[in-house]
């Protein structure tokens, strides 16, 4: 399972599955993000970068992100996703 800064994440999730396809990501994908607005940074650095090996959900969302559809340089940090929401994710 991987879990990161979304934007940045999915290229890194897109790295990791290029080796090791079954890799499942964690807390990126739309409900996460939109149900945490009010904790949304600015990506410093935004990437737009193809991405090969993510899923269509993933895919639709890392685009929304590198094209501003939620704003400019939206980024989710790890540490700002609600504790009870992380639990809640892992436990299934």
């Amino acid at each position: 399972m991987v879990h990161a800064d979304l934007a940045h994440g999915f290229a890194i999730l897109d790295r990791l599955r290029a080796r090791y396809p079954h890799t499942e990501s964690v807390l990126m994908d739309r409900t996460i993000l939109l149900a945490h607005e009010g904790r949304w940074v600015s990506e410093s650095v935004p990437i737009s970068t193809p991405l090969d090996h993510l899923t269509d959900a993933e895919s639709h969302l890392y685009h929304d992100l590198a094209q501003d559809t939620f704003g400019p340089a939206v980024r989710l940090e790890q540490e700002r996703i609600r504790y009870h929401t992380v639990i809640a994710s892992l436990n299934g």
